[in-house]
C-alpha cells in the first residue's frame, strides 16, 4: 500500500533516538519506492513541539494512516514543508 504525500500518519513503533513513541503523529513528506520484495520508505515531519521540524525516515511497516476519527481530533495547523 502506497501512502500518499502529506497524509497524516501515526508511528507503529518507538523511535527512542528521537524521543518518539508509538502513536505519535506526523505527515508523510517523501516516498521512497523500493524494488519488489523490499519495503518502501517514507520521510515524516510535523511531530509537534518540542521536535517540530525533525525529519525521520521510516519503513512502511513503521507507520499507518490515521483514520477519520483520529483526524477529527488533530489540531488544525498549517504544514510547513
Amino acid at each position: 500500500m502506497t501512502i500518499e504525500l502529506y497524509t497524516q500518519v501515526a508511528l507503529t513503533v518507538d523511535f527512542p533516538q528521537y524521543g518518539l513513541k508509538k502513536g505519535d503523529k506526523a505527515y508523510v513528506i517523501e516516498h521512497y519506492p523500493m524494488p519488489e520484495g523490499q519495503e518502501d520508505g517514507y520521510s515524516l515531519e510535523g511531530f509537534g513541539i518540542p521536535i517540530d521540524g525533525i525529519t525521520v525516515e521510516v519503513k512502511e511497516s513503521q507507520i499507518r494512516p490515521l483514520n477519520a476519527q483520529e483526524l477529527e481530533k488533530m489540531p488544525s495547523r498549517p504544514l510547513s514543508v
